[in-house]
């Protein structure tokens, strides 16, 4: 079973955009959305709904004010100042702070206060007209969503599996962090969507270092490549030190715009430059 993984240093880059055009020109897939923290590519496959689950990441601090004698230890040792007193009922913990470390828990004299887990966000398994589809959002507030990615891509693993497809279409999350290195653990390739401005090229530099050091192999493609042919060339000779293929240029046009604002994929919306571009770039991918 192949894994396809579709990145970018930076958010903003067209990612999502391709990865649902990429969606519409395979079969015998599974499409799994791993940016949690603000997934987008609903927008564009209207996925139904036909499974929610919810996902439980840090446990919060929750206390028990028949113990509490008010000494304020907890508050004196929390570091992320989540427990305060209050005016109307003595300390108490703002979930919105808690980092769920324990130390509040370890330090209590009254054993006042314990560790609960809480609902962080919803994984969903969804069906689309380009196949099935693992994703997942997490709550407002939450962290740990390197663990609801992973939990994402074991689930389309396992849709994978019963479904027998032959590919994993992962729409990866933005940046270096621990989401992105979710998405990319095991996969078989990482496509790098950049654009031809230098926070660009000091993204790509970044997210390359990431994939070789967990040696991934990698990919890039140039969006909006004619905006800045000289940051282009910039890019392209970068990439050729660096030993990594550009696999496709694909040119401004505000059709691109128009499919978003129409909710299709652009490949789907409108036959052009633009559409023949991503289609090279997925005919390259496809036989990789």
């Amino acid at each position: 079973m192949k894994q396809i993984t579709v990145i970018s240093g930076k958010g903003g880059t067209g990612k999502t955009t391709l990865m649902g055009s990429f969606a519409a020109l395979t079969e015998n897939k599974v499409i799994a959305d791993c940016d949690v923290d603000a997934p987008d590519l609903h927008l564009l496959l209207h996925p139904e709904i036909i499974e929610k689950e919810g996902f439980k990441g840090l446990k919060v601090a929750v206390m028990d004010k028949t113990l509490c004698t008010e000494c304020g230890t907890c508050e004196e040792t929390c570091r992320f100042n989540a427990i305060a007193l209050t005016k109307e009922s003595g300390y108490a913990v703002n979930p919105a702070r808690c980092e769920g470390c324990g130390t509040c828990v370890f330090t209590c004299p009254q054993e006042a206060v314990t560790l609960k887990e809480r609902v962080s966000g919803y994984a969903f398994i969804s069906k689309t007209k380009y196949g099935t589809m693992a994703h997942a959002q997490l709550n407002v507030a939450e962290e740990a969503s390197g663990k609801l990615v992973t939990a994402v891509r074991n689930t389309a693993q396992q849709v994978a599996e019963k479904e027998g497809c032959e590919l994993i279409l992962i729409d990866g999350a933005p940046g270096i962090g621990c989401p992105i290195i979710a998405s990319l653990t095991g996969v078989d390739l990482a496509l790098i969507v950049t654009e031809p401005t230098m926070s660009g090229l000091h993204d790509l530099e970044r997210i390359l270092d990431v994939t070789s050091h967990f040696g991934i192999g990698s990919a890039v493609c140039i969006n909006k490549y004619d905006i800045n042919e000289e940051n282009s060339r910039k890019i392209s000779e970068f990439c050729r030190q660096r030993g990594v293929e550009i696999v496709g240029n694909i040119p401004y046009d505000s059709v691109v715009t128009e499919a978003m604002v129409a909710g299709k994929p652009v490949v789907e919306f409108s036959e052009g430059k633009v559409s023949d571009a991503i289609k090279e770039v997925w005919r390259y991918l496809y036989f990789l």
